[in-house]
């Protein structure tokens, strides 16, 4: 039997199941796996393994990026591009800034949880292989959904097939690109 040219997919009937097989997919030593389902399931990401999300970081940098931006940038105006006093007042005023600092370091950490967001998911994904699997037509319903990928180091077709049969698949199907 050759290997499927993409991955093997194994439907599963209820939450706790697909909880426990994640778990034993995990556990066999599978990292590039994806569990779908119709509604989120609780402890899900524990069961896969999932690491904490790195996207706050990127948040953070690109706020002070924005801040640093609109303090600089103000600053040069002021104080190098076109300095005029007024009333008296220092050509570097920070009190002066503070609403354009605020504007420009919310707009850039959106820039930055968006697009972000769609880095680290690999967005927009305009076709996947399971779009054409007739079982996963179900998942928007009533489908529980394990797919393990044939691009993991692991991965070996009929390990793959013995252990969704030990977990109690109800279908395995090979998913090819």
């Amino acid at each position: 039997m050759s290997a499927p040219a993409w991955g093997i997919v194994a439907v599963f009937e209820t939450p706790a199941e697909i909880l426990r097989a994640a778990e034993a997919v995990r556990d066999a030593g599978y990292r590039r796996f994806d569990v779908h389902t119709p509604f989120p399931v609780h402890h899900m990401d524990r069961a896969m393994g999932l690491r904490d999300t790195r996207l706050p970081w990127v948040i953070l940098g690109m706020a002070v990026l924005g801040c640093a931006t609109a303090v600089g940038l103000q600053g040069w105006a002021m104080g190098k591009g076109y300095p005029f006093i007024l009333s008296g007042k220092p050509l570097f005023s920070l009190p002066a800034f503070v609403p354009i600092i605020f504007e420009l370091t919310v707009l850039f950490a959106a820039f930055g949880a968006v697009f972000g967001m769609l880095a680290f998911n690999r967005l927009p994904a305009l076709y996947h292989p399971l779009f054409k699997n007739r079982p996963f037509s179900r998942v928007a319903r009533d489908g529980f959904f394990i797919v393990i990928e044939s691009s993991d180091e692991k991965f070996k077709a009929e390990d793959v097939r013995k252990l969704f049969e030990s977990l109690g698949a109800k279908e395995i199907e090979d998913v090819h690109d």
